[in-house]
């Protein structure tokens, strides 16, 4: 069994998560393990500049891939399943990911494959999973599971923390914030996916037509973020189109358009997001349907359920 994985990680978070989850594939013996680091030809810095993180969402957004250095591989169809590690940038895949996926190898790569997805960042990662299904589906892919470590503060105190980590490069704990980042628990506990995976590959034979990882908690539908997301990416749509327009990531018209940019992002955040949330709360009375509806949907393949984890405990 030869199993393919694949991430880019700006502040090395996710890097972790990544080699906690395969650390028991790597140590089966009849599991094959492959890693290649996405590396792109621009430099995405960390700790990244606060104009310049601005000055390149509208990339991410439209998914502009930038290009990519192609990945040491020379025959991407001897792999029988493909881990995929992404971070989310501005509700989008990162700029490499989206590159990776639009390159000239991702066909080669992809196509005809069974692909876990595993995400690590603050809490909002429904639109960027879209986005990575649409990418997957025209690869003609098979996703078959997907797993999110979010932020330990929660949304309000990682609103904080999250930008303080990606501009000063450290984590915290702040005055007003807990420490940034998903927890080390939450990262140690993620080795129940990788054991999980083993004993599917090597005790059921058609453990790559269906989903894994059910039952152990792979991801969490919070309620109150799908409609946040659909308010925040139709904003990020709006001003991306616009800040395209003005000029490229480095001109002086686009740094000047993203402060003004930036204000409103502010005003967004501290009141319509919040109404549109209480708003959401008022209603779920009389869209219970709807809302169950929509948990399942963005949860699917792996789904919230708990139900298996202490089996995965030593």
């Amino acid at each position: 069994m030869k199993v393919l994985v694949l991430h880019y990680s700006q502040t090395g978070q996710l890097s972790r998560v990544i080699q906690t989850i395969t650390e028991p594939l790597v140590n089966h013996p009849g599991i094959d393990v492959t890693f290649r680091t996405i590396e792109s030809i621009k430099k995405y810095p960390f700790p990244w500049p606060f104009i310049e993180f601005f000055c390149n969402f509208p990339e991410a957004v439209y998914m502009d891939a930038p290009e990519n250095k192609p990945l040491d591989i020379n025959d991407g169809s001897q792999f029988d399943l493909i881990i995929l590690g992404y971070q989310v940038w501005f509700l989008s895949p990162s700029l490499p990911t989206t590159a990776l996926l639009r390159s000239d190898q991702a066909e080669a790569i992809f196509s005809g494959k069974p692909v876990i997805t595993v995400i690590a960042c603050r809490d909002m990662w429904l639109t960027a999973q879209e986005k990575i299904k649409n990418e997957l589906k025209r690869l003609n892919a098979n996703l078959i599971d997907n797993v999110v470590l979010v932020d330990e503060g929660g949304s309000g105190f990682s609103f904080l923390s999250t930008p303080l980590w990606m501009f000063t490069g450290r984590k915290g704990p702040w005055w007003c914030a807990p420490k940034a980042g998903v927890s080390e628990s939450d990262i140690i506990e993620s080795k129940r996916f990788g054991k999980r995976i083993v004993e599917q590959l090597t005790t059921n034979p058609d453990a790559l037509k269906h989903p894994m990882l059910t039952g152990l908690g792979a991801v969490t539908i919070k309620e109150k973020t799908i409609a946040s997301e659909t308010l925040a990416h139709r904003s990020f749509l709006l001003w991306g189109k616009l800040l395209r327009a003005v000029g490229s990531p480095t001109s002086l018209a686009r740094k000047i358009f993203v402060r003004i940019y930036i204000v409103f992002l502010i005003i967004l955040i501290l009141t319509l997001v919040p109404i549109s949330a209480l708003i959401k709360k008022l209603l779920t009375p009389f869209t219970k349907r709807r809302i169950k509806a929509q948990k399942e949907y963005y949860s699917f393949p792996s789904g919230e359920s708990r139900k298996d984890i202490e089996k995965t405990h030593d």
